[in-house]
């Protein structure tokens, strides 16, 4: 009787909680699902990440020791571009920061940037303003002539053989030129730099002052016409941080080698004419 007993309240527990299950599930269906990888994507993406993170390492790791290969061996990307766009993503390494791009350089800088002063002379005359005078005669030029003195992206020299004009194209040229450099230094891992424009429009006394201490400047100059700048390979301005600490100023050879990359990749873009000056240490670039 008592072995009855027992097992009527065992059956009658049974179901009880049979009931109270079968109430949580009509209330909070969500609890009889059960994740699997056939339930959606999402269950897919992990396991595709860690993939593509293993894939990547082992790409970094194998190729880490080789030789760097010469510029020309490498397919020219130019700015804007989906491939442009493509390598800038891969800056990000999963999980360790920002990847560095290595500097190329150029090949050679003669062959790489050979434009004569007649082709960029021709260029000028086709882009340019009639040579100005002298300082007054530039100053009344101010509806065909742009100010460049100041720009966050470059630092003009102090000139005494140039006035700090130029045609709107060639200051959007010199702007986009300082964009760039800066997008360069920023994705090598270099400290932002400014170059240092060393010569921008020359009146006409200007160049008859200068052929008298250089010889070899030439009455037909570009720079008359507000085409035309120079830009040191020499020197460079460190971008200090004025609530952080001082930040270390790269060696100019390597700052001389990213310029080049944007420059090259300018010229080739057909937006400009570019000399590799050797006794005045600079670029000579006219806007086309």
């Amino acid at each position: 009787m008592k072995k009855e007993r027992l097992k009527n309240h065992y059956l009658q527990g049974l179901g009880l909680l049979v009931i109270v299950l079968a109430l949580v599930r009509c209330i909070f269906p969500s609890v009889a699902e059960v994740d699997t990888p056939a339930a959606g994507r999402d269950a897919e993406e992990p396991v595709a990440t860690a993939m593509q993170e293993m894939q990547t390492d082992t790409v970094v790791e194998e190729f880490s020791d080789r030789p760097i290969p010469p510029p020309e061996a490498l397919p020219y990307t130019a700015p804007g571009s989906r491939a442009m766009h493509s390598a800038t993503r891969t800056m990000r390494h999963l999980g360790t920061g920002e990847r560095r791009h290595r500097i190329y350089s150029v090949s050679d800088y003669q062959t790489v940037f050979p434009d004569t002063n007649a082709l960029q002379l021709s260029a000028a005359c086709h882009w340019g303003v009639t040579p100005v005078r002298n300082r007054a005669d530039a100053e009344e030029r101010r509806t065909q002539l742009v100010y460049i003195g100041a720009s966050p992206y470059y630092s003009v020299d102090r000139l005494t053989r140039s006035i700090p004009y130029l045609v709107p194209r060639a200051a959007v040229l010199l702007d986009d030129i300082g964009r760039a450099f800066f997008d360069s230094l920023h994705v090598k891992g270099m400290a932002l730099h400014r170059f240092i424009v060393t010569s921008v429009l020359r009146s006409g006394e200007d160049v008859e002052k200068l052929r008298r201490t250089n010889k070899n400047a030439t009455e037909l100059s570009c720079h008359l016409y507000g085409t035309t700048f120079d830009i040191s390979y020499t020197r460079f301005q460190v971008v200090e941080d004025p609530q952080g600490p001082p930040r270390r100023v790269s060696p100019n050879d390597s700052l001389k080698w990213v310029l080049s990359e944007v420059l090259r990749d300018m010229r080739e873009g057909e937006r400009c004419f570019i000399k590799h000056e050797v006794k005045q240490p600079c670029f000579h670039i006219t806007v086309r």
